[in-house]
């Protein structure tokens, strides 16, 4: 859901992706913050802005409901698996370098969605993207970070936070009537093809950047990469392209060889450690029971992000016929409700702990739960437009649960390790948003007929996004269920 990846940007304002202090750079280059702010948006702007565009990649394509799978979580996944190497690379061979290498990857990727000729192209094209945003993100967070003193730094992460929070909303609303007005014909096009300029833009204005690397140049694990790459790639494939086959055998296996491939990377990381060498993860922080169950807890709430969107936007457009813009509009109060409860939330905790995020929880759960009920309710008669008090509810749950939950989590571990711990809670949601959309697409797909393309009811569409929506609130119930967990560590004092 794109609420939740407005939090995204604003955790990592106060943990940052991991790198190695540098010296500050003489003034704070205010001009290069603009230019890092404009690739902040995009990336995560592309994170959502897919969604809207749903029905008409599945007509213009000719995309089945699998391609459509691959298509949004194609992107997380890719963007989430490379997101602490991304951070290292900037370390080693400059953070301005890499930028441009990323945007640059990212510009060429956007181009090639823009006019990819087949689902399968698109697919991949998506994962490049991904690929280069990872590259590209982690260098704004870090460049902020080694560029701005005290108040200073405040100011640009508060503007990157409220620009990420932007790109949220323009990729629904915005998104949504670059669609719909099938600007100079290119219909679903556009909204990868807007890249393309502002990228170049980018690029050429990069030299108002200051040059930075970590004065200790850490080692590159590219076993590792290799290793969790392929494992975490392995995880959504059967998960999104089995249930349209049946189910077969390969499916099971490429589970399996997921499963081995992560168990030989937590041991080539703990050999990694043991022999002195910086690990790509530290694995004695999965160690700790407190900060594992915090991880658990932050893969779970994140996999009811992009999947709740993903229902939404089916719904809206292919169920009840609402254009782009429109269904992009109805669904954008979910992030006032989410700004609001964020703005509320650090106060909230302050002064409750613990319980204020279990509350949040509840009115998260509690939220859905009524939203499956009305739409289950009215059926096929759904009038879009009275779903918005429920919207903005379930925003506002969203809000008090992810806005604190990661700085909590964060907070279980030494303050020699929070980059570490921000890396691998980085990684964690994007995984996590990729298997949510995984999963609620094998309880949608399943409400619909059988025969891909064929004329499906608003009915039909309205049993699937319950069906997808009972997901997200079993995994609402599983986060109040960890939380309470959780606080029971934290009075114990035990997961060390």
């Amino acid at each position: 859901m794109p609420v939740s990846k407005f939090w995204k940007g604003t955790m990592n304002a106060n943990t940052p992706l991991p790198l190695t202090p540098t010296h500050r750079l003489g003034s704070p280059p205010w001009v290069g913050l603009s230019v890092l702010l404009l690739a902040g948006f995009v990336t995560i702007f592309d994170l959502f802005v897919v969604n809207v565009a749903i029905p008409s990649l599945q007509t213009g394509l000719n995309a089945s409901f699998a391609q459509i799978g691959f298509i949004v979580a194609g992107y997380e996944l890719a963007f989430g698996v490379l997101l602490i190497t991304g951070g290292r690379l900037g370390d080693v061979f400059g953070r301005r370098r890499l930028f441009i290498v990323g945007m640059a990857g990212f510009t060429v990727a956007s181009a090639l969605c823009g006019l990819a000729p087949s689902a399968a192209f698109l697919i991949s094209a998506r994962v490049v993207q991904g690929l280069a945003a990872a590259l590209l993100f982690p260098q704004v967070y870090a460049s902020i970070r080694v560029n701005f003193d005290a108040q200073d730094s405040r100011r640009a992460f508060g503007l990157l936070g409220m620009t990420l929070g932007l790109a949220a909303i323009a990729g629904q609303v915005l998104g949504g009537w670059m669609v719909h007005a099938d600007l100079f014909g290119s219909g679903w096009r556009s909204i990868f093809l807007i890249n393309v300029p502002i990228g170049l833009l980018a690029i050429v204005a990069a030299r108002y950047i200051p040059e930075s690397r970590a004065p200790q140049r850490p080692d590159l694990d590219w076993a590792g990469v290799a290793l969790v790459s392929l494992g975490l790639a392995l995880l959504p494939v059967p998960l999104i392209e089995g249930p349209g086959q049946g189910w077969p055998a390969w499916s099971f296996c490429a589970l399996g060889l997921a499963l081995a491939l992560l168990a030989l990377f937590k041991r080539q990381q703990e050999r990694r450690r043991a022999t002195g060498n910086l690990p790509l993860v530290d694995m004695q922080l999965l160690a700790q029971r407190r900060f594992a169950l915090g991880a658990l807890l932050v893969l779970v709430v994140y996999s009811t992000s992009s999947s709740f969107f993903l229902c939404f936007a089916l719904l809206m457009q292919g169920g009840l016929g609402l254009d782009p813009f429109r269904a992009g509009s109805i669904f954008a109060p979910c992030s006032v409700g989410f700004v609001l409860a964020s703005l509320a939330a650090p106060r909230l905790v302050a002064r409750w702990g613990i319980r204020a995020i279990v509350a949040g929880a509840l009115l998260y759960a509690l939220s859905i739960g009524l939203l499956i009920a009305q739409v289950q309710t009215a059926g096929a008669q759904l009038v879009a437009v009275r779903l918005i008090p429920a919207l903005i509810v379930v925003g506002a749950g969203q809000g008090l649960v992810m806005t604190p939950l990661l700085n909590l989590v964060l907070a279980l571990v030494d303050e020699a390790k929070a980059g570490m711990a921000s890396g691998v809670i980085s990684t964690v949601q994007q995984v996590g948003a990729a298997l949510g959309v995984a999963v609620v697409g094998i309880f949608f797909a399943a409400a619909l007929p059988g025969a891909e393309g064929s004329f499906v009811q608003a009915g039909q569409y309205v049993h699937g996004f319950v069906a997808g929506m009972l997901y997200n609130l079993g995994a609402a119930v599983m986060v109040i269920a960890l939380l309470v967990m959780l606080a029971g560590e934290q009075r114990s004092g035990g997961g060390e």
